[in-house]
């Protein structure tokens, strides 16, 4: 049967030919490259891809298939997909349902015979930016309506629109893990919290309750854990209040260790007094160098984000931990000798390098010292 024709319409007037796949209703979504070359299934189901489009710039896309283990979040997470190659044949012992099976499934809509390479460099050029997957024809009125609705990821609290209803009790170690003897109780503010990052701290013998993004600071005390983890999520940290708030006086009136990645991290940095600020294309692969000023060792680390801690915000109370070696942003602050701490990457990959999970190791380690005080 032959594929249904579709457009990709960037935001700064590019038009790309390509063929419908997956779910084919339109969606708007700021559109980003991610030069991740395995996982696409991980990237796909990631809720801080909530509101964007990815574009793989591997070419060839689909041929492990999915499966029900690899979701990193229950519902949600890109708005579509952008690729060059749909392969014809799934192969793996794991694989459940095709990629455009699955995209039909979770209404993600696709578009396949894109020239990638091209569209990367115009992303590089110009910057991430609003786009749409279209299957009909639209009229330059309807397009300017379409992106002036969209608007833009700055100054969206997108937190909390993919957090957790209530809390719930994740106890799922990592695949084929035996699961441990729970010691540490831990709180994970979900902000799109990946089930990875679950898994690793219950692998480290953390009984986790995930608490809505906007739980009151009085209930995280009540529940006396020995930790506050901080998730990634999508979006600005900017308008985030409730959440930068409740950070603030964890940090101020308790000395309970936390632990935030990617929007966590961002949190981190707000309610420490510092800014954020957009990227023009932000990181999203699982190749980026990233060193540690403290040993001077680089890993190689999976990224996805927009946004990131402002430079001209620092103060002379918290130390960087890790600048990336592509742009020398900022990837990792610390606070009163890592009782707070943040990393901007995701140190649990899924997909990409495991390079950095000593960093759990690290606030376990924190975990450790305040459980045996308290």
């Amino acid at each position: 049967m032959r594929a249904k024709p579709a457009q990709l319409i960037l935001k700064s007037g590019e038009i790309f030919d390509g063929e419908a796949f997956g779910y084919t209703k339109e969606k708007v979504g700021e559109l980003v490259f991610n030069t991740s070359m395995t996982g696409y299934q991980e990237i796909i189901t990631d809720l801080s891809y909530t509101d964007q489009l990815i574009c793989f710039t591997y070419p060839h896309i689909g041929n492990v298939g999915t499966n029900i283990d690899d979701h990193e979040s229950v519902v949600g997470g890109a708005s579509g997909v952008v690729i060059r190659d749909l392969t014809r044949v799934e192969s793996n012992w794991r694989n459940e349902l095709s990629l455009a099976d699955f995209l039909k499934a979770n209404k993600v809509p696709g578009i396949k015979n894109i020239d990638t390479r091209k569209l990367t460099r115009v992303l590089r050029n110009k910057g991430s930016q609003p786009a749409f997957i279209s299957y009909k024809k639209k009229t330059k009125k309807d397009i300017e309506k379409l992106f002036e609705r969209f608007g833009s990821l700055k100054g969206k609290d997108l937190a909390s629109k993919v957090t957790t209803a209530r809390s719930y009790l994740w106890k799922k170690p990592s695949y084929g893990t035996k699961k441990p003897k729970l010691k540490y109780k831990i709180i994970a503010l979900d902000f799109g919290v990946k089930h990875n990052i679950l898994r690793l701290l219950v692998d480290r013998e953390c009984e986790v309750e995930v608490m809505p993004a906007n739980t009151d600071f009085e209930i995280i005390l009540g529940k006396k854990p020995d930790g506050v983890f901080l998730s990634n999520g999508p979006g600005d940290p900017e308008p985030c209040h409730q959440p930068i708030e409740t950070i603030s006086r964890l940090i101020r009136e308790t000395k309970i260790p936390l632990f935030g990645i990617c929007l966590g991290h961002q949190l981190l940095g707000l309610a420490l007094g510092m800014k954020t600020e957009k990227m023009k294309f932000g990181h999203h692969g699982a190749n980026h160098p990233v060193k540690n000023l403290i040993t001077n060792e680089v890993a190689i680390t999976s990224q996805n984000h927009g946004f990131t801690i402002s430079e001209k915000s620092l103060s002379k109370d918290i130390s960087i931990t890790h600048r990336s070696l592509f742009d020398g942003s900022i990837q990792g602050i610390s606070f009163q000798k890592n009782r707070v701490f943040g990393f901007q990457g995701h140190p649990e990959a899924s997909p990409g390098p495991q390079e950095l999970q000593s960093l759990f190791d690290t606030f376990i380690t924190q975990v450790n010292k305040y459980a045996k005080k308290n």
